[in-house]
């Protein structure tokens, strides 16, 4: 399985909420809504979830390996950096 396209969209008004990503695997296959958070440890990526009735989340897409897991957060979250850096950029131009 290769990731073929990663998206990252940064929000700026959310304190713990870095920014919202789509990937896509081997040109095909869609994953949308993945969450760049900022947690204690420094920058995750919180896979799609669904809340349920009593309260609580459930993913409902979500790698079945650290391995796959590793490959997804590396990919989201260089492409994260690079969106940021290109924003900090464009401020930076005005």
């Amino acid at each position: 399985m290769e990731i073929t396209e990663v998206k990252v969209y940064p929000v700026s008004d959310n304190e713990k909420l870095k920014g919202y990503a789509t990937i896509i695997f081997d040109n095909c296959f869609v994953v949308r809504d993945l969450k760049v958070i900022d947690g204690n440890s420094g920058l995750f990526v919180a896979m799609p979830s669904k809340k349920k009735k009593d309260g609580t989340y459930r993913d409902t897409a979500h790698p079945l390996n650290n391995e796959t897991r590793d490959l997804i957060e590396d990919a989201v979250l260089a492409e994260y950096e690079r969106e940021i850096r290109k924003l900090d950029g464009i401020a930076a131009a005005r």
